[in-house]
């Protein structure tokens, strides 16, 4: 059922490259297995996806310890400061960088375990109060204070657009991100690049792809509904 799935989601992306002129290999499909059992990573790992995305550190770092496949692991979940220890030698992306502090924690981890660090900026384009993330207009002055630290490297933007029925709602944020990770890219920061666009989830992935997302994030279109009662 999950290779089906998978396979759905892979034509998903062909359609949309597509459409936009795009070629396939530009982006790359997260796998987002949070609350999932090893057993269905297992079986979407054989299917030949090694970029897994997870929201809790704790959760990521059970499944680290006992898949020992070579995987990727993305963290894309709000990070608190105090957890930072924990995955910095784990996780080849932290997509949700969102203040100095945790940028700086990031950073003392980092050099702690003489390791580099790829980081986006989480920018909350929607401007939602449930959500985490930088505004807009705040978010060029971060990333030219965040790339002066040691042991990080911050590699490009991501956003988390609002639930929508439609998924066209949703394009005028991802054009919006896609604009500012442009307007970055032009000021020519130091130990920046604007390669990742982490954008568009189950429900809009089509749309941000379109809109030149390197990277979706897919959890339900893969696993199917999750029970957040366990």
């Amino acid at each position: 059922m999950l290779k089906e799935n998978l396979k759905v989601v892979q034509e998903n992306i062909e359609k949309a490259c597509y459409k936009a002129g795009r070629k396939t290999d530009e982006v790359t499909l997260i796998a987002v297995s949070k609350t999932k059992p090893l057993s269905d990573l297992e079986e979407v790992l054989d299917a030949g996806v090694i970029e897994f995305g997870e929201n809790k550190v704790q959760e990521l770092c059970d499944k680290a310890e006992h898949i020992k496949s070579p995987v990727h692991w993305h963290m894309i979940g709000h990070l608190q400061t105090n957890k930072v220890k924990y995955i910095i030698d784990k996780v080849t992306l932290i997509h949700s960088v969102d203040s100095m502090k945790l940028a700086k924690q990031i950073s003392k981890e980092a050099s702690k375990r003489q390791v580099d660090m790829d980081v986006l900026a989480e920018v909350n384009v929607a401007e939602e109060e449930s959500k985490f993330g930088l505004k807009l207009t705040e978010t060029i002055d971060f990333i030219k204070e965040a790339s002066k630290l040691p042991n990080i490297h911050i590699k490009g933007l991501m956003t988390i657009a609002p639930f929508v029925e439609e998924p066209e709602d949703n394009r005028p944020i991802f054009k919006a991100l896609k604009e500012l990770a442009v307007n970055i890219d032009s000021c020519q920061i130091e130990n920046v690049s604007m390669d990742i666009l982490s954008m568009g989830m189950t429900n809009d992935y089509m749309v941000a792809i379109e809109e030149g997302a390197t990277m979706i994030r897919v959890g339900t279109g893969i696993f199917g509904e999750r029970n957040y009662k366990i």
